[in-house]
C-alpha cells in the first residue's frame, strides 16, 4: 500500500530540518525525504576552506544554538555538517536519506510524491531541495571547444588539485572571490568577472547581510519603494581569506573574456592567456525538476508564491530558495521565520477536524 502521512518534506538539508522542526511542535504528521546518504546537505560537498559569513550564534536554526568553534570566529563547512547532524538527532525528525523523489503529481484531494523507492501521498509537500543539485553554466562562446578541464564551484574541492596550474576563476560573486584567493599562492589564477567586483566592509558580515535583506523583504510587502537589498551594500563578504589575498595583491579582476579557445581564452580585441582549467563560479539554479508534473514554473523558471506557498497549488510551500520564498531563506539564520510560518499555515490545514 502507498503511505500516507499529513505532510511529505522534500529535502533534508538546513531547510527541510527547520520545517521539521515546526511541524513536530505543531504535531503534525510528516516524514522527510531526502536525496543524501547521509545528513548534512549540501554542506557535505561544499569546498574544504569554505567557511560561513557569520559567528556559529548567528548561523542557528530554530530552537538549537550552533555550538562555536573555539578559536575560530567564523565556523567550517564541516562544524555545520555535525550541527545539522546532531540537530536531526536531537528533535528525531523522520528523516529517511538515500531517497530520490522523481515527482510530486496531484492525486485527488492529496499530492502524490514518486520516488526511486515507492510512493508517498501527502495532503501538504513542502520542497526544500535548494539549488546546489543544479549548477549554472552560461552559454560563453566557444566552451566546447576548451581542451582544458572544466569544472563549477560545486566540483571545486582544494587548491593543492591545481599546484601550478594555470586557472582562469569565473564570477565575481562570494564564491569566486573565495576560490580565487584559495587558489593564490598554489596556481596562476586569473579572476575574471563581468563588473569590477564590490567588496563589502570589513566590519560587515552575515548578521548585517539577514537584516538588510529582512527590511528590504519588510518594505516590499508594506508597499513601500524597495530600500535596496544586499548589493546595495557590495557583493563580496571580506571573510578572512578573502580579505587577507586582497590586502596582498592576490585578489585582482579582470574584465570577462569574451571567448573560450582550445588553448584557453580571449578578451575582446584578440587578447589572449592560455589556460589548463576553467573554474565557473556562475551560481546556481532552484532544483524543482521534482515539481514539473504540477506545472507551476513561469517563464522565468520559478514558481509563483504568497509567502512560502504556490499561488497555484496551496497545498505546495516551497521553502530555502532565496528571497522569494522568505528573506534570507536560503541561509542558516534566515530559513527559520519562513519555516515557522510555513508550518503553521500547513497545520491549520491538515490538522482541521482531526482534533
Amino acid at each position: 500500500m502507498t503511505p500516507q502521512t499529513q505532510v511529505v518534506v522534500i529535502g533534508g538539508g538546513q531547510s527541510g530540518l527547520a520545517a521539521g522542526y515546526h511541524l513536530r511542535r505543531l504535531g503534525v504528521d510528516f516524514t522527510v525525504l531526502d536525496a543524501g546518504t547521509a545528513p548534512g546537505g549540501a554542506w557535505q560537498h561544499v569546498w574544504d576552506s569554505l567557511r560561513l559569513f557569520s559567528p556559529a550564534a548567528f548561523s542557528s536554526l530554530p530552537g538549537r544554538l550552533m555550538p562555536p568553534v573555539p578559536g575560530e570566529p567564523y565556523p567550517d563547512a564541516r562544524h555545520v555538517v555535525d550541527y545539522l547532524s546532531d540537530y536531526e538527532k536531537r528533535y528525531a525528525l523522520p528523516v529517511q536519506h538515500g531517497v530520490q523523489v522523481r515527482g510530486v503529481h496531484r492525486d485527488g484531494p492529496l499530492l502524490r510524491v514518486e520516488t526511486d523507492s515507492g510512493a508517498w501521498r501527502a495532503r501538504a509537500v513542502i520542497s526544500a531541495t535548494g539549488n546546489w543539485s543544479r549548477p549554472f553554466l552560461p552559454s560563453v562562446p566557444g566552451r566546447a571547444s576548451f581542451r582544458g578541464e572544466q569544472l563549477h564551484t560545486a566540483g571545486y574541492r582544494r587548491p593543492e588539485d591545481f599546484t601550478g596550474k594555470r586557472v582562469i576563476v569565473v564570477g565575481g560573486g562570494n564564491s569566486g572571490a573565495q576560490i580565487a584567493a584559495d587558489l593564490a599562492g598554489h596556481a596562476d589564477v586569473t579572476w575574471a568577472t563581468r563588473r569590477p567586483p564590490r567588496f563589502l566592509p570589513d566590519d560587515v558580515d552575515g548578521r548585517v547581510l539577514f537584516d538588510v535583506a529582512t527590511a528590504r523583504r519588510t518594505a516590499l510587502d508594506a508597499g513601500r519603494t524597495d530600500p535596496g537589498g544586499v548589493a546595495s551594500l557590495g557583493d563580496v563578504v571580506a571573510v578572512p581569506a578573502v580579505r587577507h589575498a586582497k590586502d596582498h595583491g592576490l585578489l585582482t579582476a579582470t574584465p570577462m573574456f569574451a571567448r573560450l579557445n582550445a588553448d584557453g581564452v580571449e578578451w575582446p580585441g584578440g587578447t589572449r592567456a592560455a589556460a589548463d582549467t576553467v573554474v565557473w563560479c556562475t551560481g546556481f539554479r532552484p532544483a524543482l525538476a521534482h515539481l514539473a508534473p504540477l506545472g507551476l514554473r513561469g517563464p522565468r523558471g520559478r514558481i509563483a508564491t504568497s509567502g512560502t506557498r504556490a499561488a497555484d497549488e496551496p497545498r505546495l510551500h516551497l521553502l530555502g530558495y532565496g528571497d522569494w520564498t522568505g528573506p534570507a531563506s536560503a541561509t542558516l539564520i534566515g530559513v527559520g521565520r519562513p519555516a515557522r510560518d510555513a508550518a503553521r499555515e500547513i497545520a491549520a490545514v491538515v490538522t482541521r477536524g482531526t482534533r
